[in-house]
């Protein structure tokens, strides 16, 4: 059982891009994608300040998370986390299935 759970909403491919992300950016939310195992990627969006709690704990790179998308929930573990230069706020999240 993963001792991270986050919620999450899925994006539509109309709510995809550079544009589209600048806007969830201003809206502290945080762009991510969840793909690996045989189901398709999915595009999500995060809460920026459940990520940022999240990431207080350096566990949080070693265990497996639980993304509650829209009522479902995906078991993964972040890939790759990308940061403002100098706010160190997270811009991006990739998450691989586990």
């Amino acid at each position: 059982m993963a001792n991270f759970v986050l919620n999450a909403v899925a994006r539509e491919e109309a709510v995809q891009g550079k544009g589209a992300s600048r806007r969830l950016r201003l809206q502290a939310k945080v762009p991510a994608i969840i793909y690996g195992g045989e189901a398709a990627p999915v595009a999500i969006t995060l809460e920026l300040r459940e990520l940022v709690k999240a990431l207080e704990s350096n566990t949080f790179f070693e265990e497996v998370i639980d993304i509650n998308i829209d009522g479902k929930v995906e078991s993964v573990k972040i890939q790759a986390l990308q940061r403002h230069p100098s706010k160190n706020t997270p811009m991006h999240a990739d998450f691989k299935r586990a």
